[in-house]
């Protein structure tokens, strides 16, 4: 059943919401919609109370890893984490209180998919608390998967072969379309049709979003197979389209 999923997006140590395509190395093109004067904890605090589980802390960059362990210990087991997490440096957030952890880039040196790092990650952190991150860009007829803060489009391609093989090793997949992530300009609809006919295991999709009822039509369109996260649009991120107090009340409705 399709659920609102909340977001912590962690950059330079304070809560944000950027346009996902523009976060570069350098940050020279860095487009921000919105900084929080809340700290992360803040908003891992309103989510338990309002029994949002299954959000997803997202460190963009360095600088970000004391905000985001107080997300956690905010909301014990309720948060997933991700940026920047390989087999050396997950297992500790797991133990600071993340439900899973979520792993992207560093799956896919060389823009190709390493299996031998994800199978050690998931034996790591065991599967059942491992997330795939493949946020993708549009290239042609298909949409592949985006590395390097999305700035880097590899040659995978999202297909229903590579979400079966991994979904032999995670629990859960997290997919951003990058190409509308932060816009507010309306979802990837083709893309959602396609996750939904190709996805073996529970998916979150992020980007575009722009109005509280695109929740029922994700879950009309998916039957039901993929939750959404809802970033910028949010009046907790400042946006003017969606209100969080309807987005709880709609979790509500469902479950």
């Amino acid at each position: 059943m399709t659920i609102f999923r909340p977001c912590i997006d962690l950059h330079q140590g304070r809560v944000k919401q950027i346009v996902g395509g523009t976060l570069t190395d350098s940050g020279g093109d860095l487009k921000t919609n919105f900084v929080s004067e809340h700290e992360a904890a803040w908003f891992a605090e309103m989510y338990r109370k309002d029994g949002l589980k299954g959000g997803h802390v997202i460190m963009l960059g360095a600088g970000n890893e004391i905000e985001a362990l107080a997300a956690l210990k905010a909301f014990p087991g309720g948060l997933q984490i991700g940026g920047g997490l390989s087999d050396n440096n997950a297992k500790p957030f797991l133990d600071a209180g993340a439900s899973h952890v979520i792993v992207t880039s560093w799956l896919f040196p060389n823009e190709t998919l390493s299996l031998d790092r994800l199978k050690s990650i998931s034996k790591q952190v065991g599967k059942r608390h491992l997330i795939v991150d493949l946020s993708c860009r549009r290239r042609g007829d298909g949409w592949f998967v985006a590395t390097n803060r999305w700035q880097t489009v590899t040659p995978v391609r999202i297909e229903a072969s590579l979400l079966g093989h991994l979904a032999e090793y995670c629990d859960e997949f997290l997919i951003h379309a990058a190409d509308v992530e932060g816009k507010c300009e309306g979802m990837d609809w083709e893309l959602v049709a396609e996750l939904a006919r190709i996805t073996p295991l529970p998916t979150t999709y992020a980007g575009g979003s722009r109005d509280v009822a695109d929740l029922a039509k994700l879950r009309s369109a998916s039957a039901g197979a993929l939750d959404l996260s809802i970033g910028s649009a949010l009046d907790i991120f400042g946006g003017k389209q969606v209100r969080y107090t309807d987005c709880v009340a709609y979790n509500r409705s469902v479950h």
